[in-house]
Parts: C-alpha cells; structure tokens; sequence
C-alpha cells in the first residue's frame, strides 16, 4: 500500500521492510504524517506497530524502502541524529532514568535544538502536568505508571520536537490518568503539535486524531479519517478485535 506524498509532509515512510534476524516483520509499510496532524497507527498486538516506530527512529532499521523527515532521507541515520532533527519518542515501558529526580529528568533531555519561538520549559510541563510540579524532587523510580508517563511525555516535550510519537500512550494506566493523557493530546494538537500514536482506544483516537493506519501482519491494510473509522465498524472488529 503506497502513500503519496503531500506537500507539507512532514514524515514519509515508503515501502520499508524491517527484520529481525531473519525474522521478517514489515512488509512495504508506508504512511505519512503532516506538520501539524495527530495520525494513529492501530492494530491487534504483534502486528508490527512498535518496529514501524523502532524503523522510523533507526533503533531497527529497516532493510529496504525509504524515510524521510522534514525531507530529508533519514533510514540510513543513527538514533541520536534522527532525535536531533526533531522527533520526541515516548516510548513502550516509558524509560525514565529511575535513578534521577522528577525535575532532573525533565533537565536532562531539555534542549531547543531548532529555534523554537515559544519552547517548552519545566514551567510549561508543570502547568501541562501539575502532578510533576509536586513530585520534583522524588526519584523517578518511586513515581506510578501515570506519572511515569506523563514525565515521559513532559521528557519528551522538552527537547521541542517537530513530531511527539507515542508507543502505547495510555497502555495499563488508571482510567483518570488515561483522560489526562488524552486531554494533553487533545491541548498538543490545538497548539499545532505534530504526532503520531500508538494506542488502542479507538474511541478516543477517532475523537482527536486527523486521520488513522491500521496495520496488520506488517502492511498498512488502510488508512482514513476518523469519520471513515467510525462509519465503518466491520474494521475495527476485522483488525483491532473491537
């Protein structure tokens, strides 16, 4: 399934084939984001979804196909010169540094590489997350899932990326942390945030997400917009088990 190209994409994955081992997992997987559009990428579990973003950020590169990022072909780059072109991973588990403060997490990966007018500061990411503010001196490995995830996601905003992408974004978190995750994505995206997730609340994707991927066994099998999601259920029981 191939995307074309708009004319102010802001990431393009074009027919990528990724492997592990011998193991093949993507299988000419291409999709598209805008600057400024939340995309989803769904899918049952196993199906690819973390090794697209693992392929897009060059921690699993992929074999074949290409990115590009602010159009320029990135597949070939290593992981820390992707993030310094601009994009924000949250990733799957979260990985903050257990060993260090709420505040110092934040500290460690700040940074306005490309010249944001407007940065992120801790002040913003405490008024984001007001629960950081009163945990700033603890040590990230005391913190909840929740909190976890939201000093992911602050983590992330920090470094002022172009694109924030999301590996499970609300997976295993209590309900009313899963709403604030939520009401952040919806603020980013008013602001104009670039983003791509991953998560399998389909009701609140369609709700504050432009457009949708669903993969299955490592090809993008559609893509559409809300309103094409929720006008079809039959994919949503096909693909995501719903």
């Amino acid at each position: 399934m191939s995307d074309t190209k708009m004319p102010d994409t802001l990431l393009e994955v074009d027919g990528i084939e990724t492997c592990y081992g011998l193991s093949q997992v993507l299988f000419g997987l291409s999709l598209s984001i805008r600057s400024g559009e939340m995309v989803a990428l769904m899918g049952r579990n196993g199906m690819g979804k973390t090794t697209t973003i693992r392929s897009i950020m060059g921690m699993t590169p992929a074999r074949a196909g290409k990115i590009r990022f602010g159009g320029q072909e990135v597949r070939a780059l290593p992981s820390y010169k992707i993030a310094k072109l601009g994009i924000g991973l949250v990733p799957e588990g979260r990985q903050i540094f257990p060993n260090l403060t709420v505040r110092e997490n934040l500290v460690a990966a700040s940074g306005n590489r490309l010249g944001s007018p407007d940065p992120w500061t801790i002040e913003k990411i405490h008024a984001l997350f007001p629960r950081l503010a009163e945990r700033g001196s603890n040590m990230g490995v005391t913190l909840s899932g929740g909190e976890q995830q939201m000093l992911a996601i602050g983590r992330a905003l920090m470094t002022n990326p172009k694109l924030l992408i999301l590996d499970e974004a609300t997976e295993g978190l209590a309900p009313l942390i899963r709403e604030e995750i939520w009401n952040c994505l919806s603020m980013l995206k008013a602001q104009g945030q670039s983003v791509l997730v991953i998560d399998k609340n389909v009701g609140n994707l369609s709700r504050i997400a432009d457009r949708h991927y669903i993969i299955e066994r490592g090809r993008a099998v559609w893509s559409g917009t809300s309103a094409q999601l929720i006008a079809e259920p039959d994919l949503q029981h096909r693909y995501l088990g719903i």
